[in-house]
């Protein structure tokens, strides 16, 4: 039996990586049973760890053979060939991707709340599981931090099947074992103690390497300085378009999140953004949708897909912006408020305030226990229909709260005076929940 467990399999790993001690890696396990193995050839390398949470598409009949993955973000990888084998239906795969990515989202949230994600852009991502059976979800994996930036994607394994391995060079820049036995049927075999991972020892195992890291360099307490320009925003494989507006000393930023017939380019978000601006607060007005997707139903109602492209959106502020030091709220209209508030119940405390404007709260009714963002709820008197929903919705939230309505203002608020009222109703709501970072009580201090 090569490994004892996975905690002494990772230190066998870790030996075989020594030469990337120099790189500027970030080690990605692939929970739950990959975190142990990484988590040890992160303290050996003295690099981040993070996961990439993959779920495995089992055949319905033989659910421990992998027909494919999905994860993160909207990565799916099928492996054809076993599909045709095991003559399963497109109904049944289906199926299965949908209770896969039910609970790939459900461990997504619960991480991110507590482990925000390390960023990828320029640098090597190590991507580490237990063993390597068909690949599935390390290729998936591979291809989830390629769509992250990653500048060179290594997999590591302690035990994997050689046809699984050969394959994944595919996708990345290599691939790293120790043991490829002949015989290989099952991961489990190779270890003497393979027993089950749950989601608090991932849980703990992040939080020690959080701890165990080497210290980061304190982070610039230096305002962002004053921008209004155009800007391009990583989100998965795509690049959205948006418009970045900072004033000078901002006390945080509000990032738009716009329903279906909006864009950036919308009179409206315009408004509202000039409303928040000249309080001294930035903006990011970006399009959740290309301009083909806008044409496509489903997309406009697919909030989980607007509501992931929004936390990419955040993270880009955050780790390429100099926004890491400062609050970030959002604002969101029509069904931009349920990805707004989604996204929120995913980022928990990394954001500080939500309003919605005749939003659809009800469409993320799932997620409104778990916002912890202080949020607004702005409707229009006469929108008698979002009323009644946003009433609803209310009722859901755990969180400091408050519906305002705006006397005789429809859906769109395009009555006299009414979307001025909602600006500014949305302005004293950031204003007043934004925490001041120590770069703006400096700034504040000085004026």
């Amino acid at each position: 039996m090569p490994f004892t467990d996975r905690t002494q399999a990772g230190q066998r790993l870790a030996e075989e990586l020594a030469g990337l001690r120099d790189e500027d890696v970030v080690v990605l396990g692939l929970p739950r049973g990959g975190v142990p193995v990484a988590f040890e050839v992160a303290v050996a390398l003295d690099a981040p760890l993070d996961v990439i949470v993959v779920r495995k598409l089992g055949v319905p009949y033989q659910p421990e053979l992998a027909m494919g993955a999905v994860g993160e973000g909207d990565a799916r990888v099928v492996d054809d060939q076993v599909v045709s084998r095991a003559q399963v239906t497109a109904e049944e795969l289906a199926g299965a991707e949908a209770t896969e990515r039910a609970e790939l989202d459900r461990r997504v949230h619960r991480i991110r709340r507590q482990h925000p994600l390390v960023p990828l852009a320029g640098r090597t991502a190590l991507v580490v599981d237990d063993g390597v059976a068909t690949g599935s979800t390390a290729r998936t994996a591979c291809l989830i931090a390629r769509d992250r930036g990653a500048a060179r994607v290594v997999v590591a394994v302690p035990v994997g099947a050689a046809p699984a391995l050969e394959a994944l060079q595919e996708v990345a820049d290599d691939v790293v074992y120790v043991e490829s036995p002949r015989a290989f049927r099952a991961v489990g075999e190779w270890y003497a103690d393979f027993r089950q991972v749950d989601d608090e020892q991932v849980m703990a195992l992040l939080e020690r390497a959080t701890h165990a890291a080497r210290p980061a360099e304190p982070p610039s307490v230096d305002p962002p300085p004053p921008r209004d320009e155009d800007v391009e925003i990583r989100a998965g494989a795509l690049m959205l378009n948006g418009h970045l507006t900072v004033p000078q000393d901002p006390v945080g930023l509000v990032v738009f999140a716009h329903g279906s017939g909006s864009s950036r380019h919308s009179p409206r978000n315009r408004r509202v953004a000039q409303v928040l601006n000249e309080a001294g607060l930035g903006t990011l007005i970006f399009d959740l949708l290309t301009a083909r997707e806008e044409w496509e139903r489903p997309m406009v109602f697919d909030i989980r897909r607007m509501a992931g492209r929004l936390v990419d959106a955040t993270w880009w502020l955050r780790t390429t912006q100099g926004w890491d030091d400062f609050p970030i709220g959002y604002f969101g209209a029509s069904t931009g408020a349920a990805a707004a508030l989604r996204a929120a119940a995913q980022l928990g405390h990394d954001i500080s305030a939500v309003v919605s404007r005749g939003g659809r709260p009800d469409l993320a009714a799932d997620w409104l226990h778990e916002v912890r963002a202080p949020t607004l709820l702005v409707v229009g008197g006469e929108d008698s229909c979002v009323l009644d929903l946003n009433r609803r919705a209310q009722r859901r939230l755990r969180c400091e709260n408050d519906l305002a309505v705006v006397p005789g203002a429809t859906h769109l608020f395009e009555e006299p005076g009414t979307l001025d009222r909602a600006a500014e109703l949305a302005r004293d709501w950031f204003l007043g929940h934004m925490p001041q970072s120590t770069a703006t009580s400096q700034a504040v201090l000085h004026t």
